[in-house]
Formats: C-alpha cells, sequence, structure tokens
C-alpha cells in the first residue's frame, strides 16, 4: 500500500531546521504537484529562487527532509502533475511523500486564519500546529476516519462503481465516519445506504494514510445478513453487483487499500 516504502524509514515528528544540500520541496498548484520528469522527485530546495523563509518543513524519509514551499514556479526537467497522474508513474516512496505532502499543504492553506475571531495564525515553534495569537485557538492537522466495506456472501464479493469522478474501475463500498458513530456503524450506515443491504460479524482488517484526502482510511470485511438482493442509491454508486471470488479483479495498482482487500478476498478463497 501507499505507506509501504520500507527499507526507507518515514518520520512525521516535528523537528523544524534549516534544509540542506538534499532537502525537497513540496511546490502545490491546486491538485497538482511540481515533480521531475524521469522520477516524479520533488525539486530540491537549492534550485528554488525563494529564501528559506518561505519553507515549512513537512516531515522526512531516510535523511531527506521536505519542506512545503509557497513558491509558485516552473523549473527545466519538472511538470506539474496531478496526484493521479503521480500515483500512476511514481515510485512508492515518492508517491508517499507526494500524498503526504498533499494533506498537510490542503491543512496549512485552510487555516491562515483563525475560524473562531477571525485573526492571522501563526505556526507553533515545538509543535505541528497552528494557533491564534489573538484569542489562542490551537489548530491541529486535520485527520478525517473513513472506512473501505468488503461485504461477503460466502464466495462472493460486492463490488460497486462510482457515480461520481473520473475513477471507473470497480471498488469496495466506503464512505466517511459521522459525528457520534463509531467506524463499525459507518459500516453499517454505509451498506445500508447504498445498497439496502443488511451486514453483521464486521472484523477490522488494516488501515492507511490517504493524503489526497486528508484521511485515515480503516479497512473492514463483514457477512451479508438476510436478503441479497441490493437497492443501489444512484446519487453515490453507478453499479453495485456481486462477483464470485474468481470474477474479482485484482485491482488496479498496489496502492490502495481497496485493491489489497480484494486481492486478499481472492487469495482467501485461492487457498
Amino acid at each position: 500500500m501507499v505507506q509501504e516504502i520500507a527499507p526507507a524509514v518515514f518520520s512525521n515528528a516535528y523537528t523544524p531546521c534549516p534544509p540542506d544540500a538534499q532537502s525537497r520541496a513540496a511546490l502545490f498548484q491546486g491538485q497538482s504537484l511540481l515533480v521531475s520528469d524521469d522520477g516524479c522527485e520533488m525539486p530540491l530546495v537549492t534550485e528554488l529562487a525563494e529564501g528559506k523563509e518561505n519553507l515549512t518543513y513537512l516531515f522526512s524519509i531516510d535523511d531527506v527532509r521536505y519542506y512545503l514551499s509557497s513558491e509558485a514556479c516552473q523549473l527545466p526537467g519538472y511538470s506539474a502533475l496531478s496526484l493521479f497522474e503521480i500515483r500512476k508513474k511514481a515510485p512508492r516512496k515518492e508517491l508517499f511523500a507526494a500524498y503526504t505532502a498533499y494533506h498537510l499543504y490542503r491543512w496549512y492553506s485552510s487555516h491562515r486564519f483563525c475560524g473562531r475571531c477571525g485573526g492571522k495564525t501563526v505556526h507553533d515553534a515545538k509543535l505541528r500546529m497552528l494557533y491564534c495569537p489573538g484569542c489562542g485557538l490551537q489548530i491541529f492537522p486535520t485527520i478525517s476516519p473513513a472506512v473501505i466495506i468488503g461485504v461477503t456472501d460466502g464466495e462472493r464479493l460486492l463490488l460497486s462503481k462510482y457515480a461520481r469522478g473520473s475513477y471507473s474501475h470497480y471498488a469496495l463500498l466506503a464512505g466517511f465516519t459521522e459525528i457520534g458513530e463509531t467506524v463499525e456503524g459507518t459500516v453499517e450506515r454505509e451498506v445500508m445506504e447504498e445498497t439496502g443491504l443488511e451486514v453483521e460479524n464486521i472484523r477490522y482488517w488494516g488501515s492507511q494514510p490517504w493524503g489526497c484526502d486528508a484521511g485515515v482510511l480503516m479497512g473492514f470485511f463483514c457477512d451479508l445478513k438476510g436478503s441479497d438482493r441490493i437497492h443501489i442509491d444512484r446519487n453515490e454508486l453507478s453499479l453495485a453487483e456481486w462477483k464470485h471470488w474468481c470474477d474479482v479483479p485484482d485491482g488496479i495498482d498496489d496502492v490502495s487499500l481497496t485493491s489489497e482487500m480484494m486481492r486478499a478476498f481472492r487469495r482467501k478463497w485461492m487457498q
């Protein structure tokens, strides 16, 4: 999955320090990131024209530190690619760096002003935090919990396709956890809302960070309870159908939790 970059080591500890010669800069233009044409790497800080005071420390991978840059520029040998384009061509480490940088980019850019009094926020010196000098509000990075749901009926798995967006491949049911709701409750609610099915025996499978949605995804398998007749919510899904395990695709890549859960279901019955 996207976070599996071993033997490289990711550190999200907030230890801001000046960049060195091998530090990288994340330059976003909306949902596009400036990356090298040959390996989807972010530019070196030394390739930028701006001063170090315009850089925000993000994280490190091994000995390489990554910084968010406020500079909008073009560099020879680099192109602005969408996260989905980067997902299709980047090595795993560069993809994970891009997703995680985007998560922090969205948070920083969305909290430049205090939501309580409207004052300008400032960076804390010791914590990954923004705070308002005027009213004292403390703002920490937003992480949105969501579930990926593998609904099973013996040798069958429920697959779906989204009604909106450009992603046209098979997927599992999914949804964000609402206020006052457990993640298991999210599983039951999302399945009922999108397909009209009831489920039971909900069991946790695994998780992953998903920076393009500022989320953490939690995967669950669950068993069909009662009728297998699907009543699809056309506002959310264009298709929902049962697939025998031998007809379940492997997924489109080795990056997403959805694809890994689909492969796990196939492996269970292939053994």
